[in-house]
């Protein structure tokens, strides 16, 4: 249907404005002299004109025209029209072919585009998933960091403390060196006095060896005593410097077990990047290809266009040929006209 922007005796007339300057009339020159309308509704009006005029045609000639002429004129019509619609048909099936792989082709790269951005798109959310994964370990193995240097504080104390305690110990045990020798020595001397006073009062020799030896059972048991804390103390520090040491190698190796962690997540983080960055190329190369695509198009409704103008001006070449015959036809009947006239008068 032709729409209603343009006329048919608008068409009409751009039609005989081409005929009057010499021109064929077609669908592009039509447009130009009206200076407005699309190539359909052009093409429309163009072809109902080529249809009323062969209707006009069909008609009977004038008794001026001969008949010979007219037959071969309608013949080389005729003819002219069915390769016109041969070819018209031909052009427009090879374009309609050529339009609809195009378009089958644009259509295969978007879905392409649309795949690629929903891969994107998921590999864009599992990389943020990632990340966050990532952060939490980090933040767990700052905290591990921050408890191994809390213990590695604590294990410093504890040998500083574990250090005060041996130096105390040593002066205690040579505290108690010194007493054991001063009590030696006090003993010695009470018993040389003993012995002496032994010497002068038998009778007191016993009750005062009994005190002597009592006094040395309180000095030795008093050793002892010290020696049994002393030993008790040790062990305590031992055993709680040995379960400080098994605190710290769990730490270390916790820490160790969170470092591998840290490095696999940046591995995997790593190739996640790649991935995106590959998507992104594929991306790219689809958009060129729907670029190619679109271009390619345009150059077949070019090309479609040219066939149309090229169609229609070898349309109306036989008619300018018919004119041509024309004349010729009136210029030999004129020669023939002239030769017969002076034999008429020799007569």
């Amino acid at each position: 249907m032709a729409r209603s922007g343009v006329q048919y005796d608008d068409v009409q007339q751009a039609i005989e404005t081409l005929l009057a300057k010499g021109d064929a009339p077609s669908v592009q020159k039509i447009r130009d002299v009206l200076g407005t309308g699309s190539f359909t509704t052009i093409s429309d009006h163009l072809r109902e004109w080529r249809w009323q005029r062969q209707a006009n045609r069909d008609q009977p000639a004038s008794q001026a025209m001969p008949e010979p002429v007219l037959k071969l004129a309608e013949g080389l019509w005729h003819k002219a029209q069915e390769a016109a619609g041969e070819v018209l048909s031909h052009y427009r099936e090879e374009a309609d072919r050529r339009v609809a792989e195009a378009q089958a082709a644009m259509q295969e790269a978007q879905r392409q585009v649309e795949d690629a951005e929903q891969r994107e798109a998921a590999l864009a959310s599992h990389v943020a998933g990632t990340e966050q994964r990532l952060e939490a370990r980090s933040a767990a193995l700052a905290r591990v960091e921050a408890e191994r240097d809390q213990w590695q504080e604590r294990a410093r104390q504890v040998e500083e403390r574990l250090a005060r305690a041996l130096q105390q110990l040593d002066k205690l045990q040579q505290e108690s060196e010194r007493q054991g020798q001063a009590h030696q020595q006090a003993l010695a001397d009470r018993e040389a006095q003993q012995l002496a006073r032994l010497n002068q009062e038998e009778q007191r020799h016993e009750a005062a060896e009994a005190r002597l030896m009592s006094l040395l059972d309180e000095a030795r048991q008093e050793r002892v005593t010290a020696e049994k804390r002393h030993d008790a103390t040790l062990q305590q520090l031992e055993k709680r410097q040995e379960n400080l040491q098994r605190q710290l190698h769990e730490t270390q190796a916790a820490l160790g077990r969170e470092e591998k962690q840290h490095r696999e997540t940046q591995w995997a983080r790593s190739r996640a990047e790649e991935r995106i960055d590959t998507l992104r190329h594929e991306q790219t190369l689809l958009q060129a290809r729907i670029d190619d695509q679109k271009r390619h198009i345009d150059e077949q409704a070019a090309r479609l266009r040219t066939l149309e103008a090229e169609l229609m001006r070898r349309t109306w070449q036989p008619d300018e040929e018919e004119g041509a015959s024309r004349r010729a036809e009136r210029r030999n009947e004129t020669q023939e006209g002239s030769s017969v006239e002076p034999s008429e008068s020799v007569r």
